[in-house]
């Protein structure tokens, strides 16, 4: 990777969950989930980054959403199913994302609320003025997802130093 390079990291809300009676761990996704979890995969592929890496939560929601999502990209990463994930803050999850080996790049990392919206926050220091406008307008709803960048290591990445460049979120 060139120093020139910006890495990437894309925050993606499991899509729209169901209620059974289950554990929240063990929730699945509603029929509208599926179809916008699909729909954010074609939205995700739109980008044109290509992941080098998934973390995904161990949670039944996030795994059906990225089963679907992944789908559609014309090449799927290595993915990470983790269960650090579930539940985590902002902050257990920078440091998560801060074990990142340095020869990823692009990574995607498929989670919850509140913890997805909130690292979303805490990282942009800076962001393109339509997608910050967007995200604050629609908040971080099921299947949406932020693209941001950064310079340097994977252990640098600390809150402020990434820049929001994209947000998607279905019906928008």
């Amino acid at each position: 990777m060139s120093v020139a390079e910006p890495r990437r990291i894309v925050l993606f809300r499991h899509a729209k969950a169901d209620w059974p009676q289950v554990t929240d761990h063990e929730r699945p996704l509603a029929d509208r989930g599926r179809m916008e979890a699909a729909e954010a995969g074609r939205r995700l592929t739109d980008t044109g980054i290509a992941f080098d890496l998934a973390l995904c939560s161990t949670a039944v929601r996030t795994r059906e959403t990225w089963k679907l999502a992944v789908q559609e990209f014309p090449q799927r990463p290595k993915t990470v199913y983790e269960e650090r994930i579930y539940e985590a803050s902002p902050g257990e999850l920078i440091a998560l994302l801060n074990e990142t080996p340095d020869d990823a790049q692009n990574v995607l990392m498929v989670g919850h609320n509140p913890g997805i919206q909130g690292l979303a926050d805490v990282l942009a220091g800076s962001g393109e003025d339509d997608a910050r406008e967007r995200m604050a307008r629609r908040g971080f709803p099921a299947a949406a997802f932020a693209v941001l960048s950064f310079g340097g290591a994977w252990k640098s990445l600390e809150p402020g130093v990434a820049t929001l460049r994209d947000y998607w979120a279905p019906a928008e």
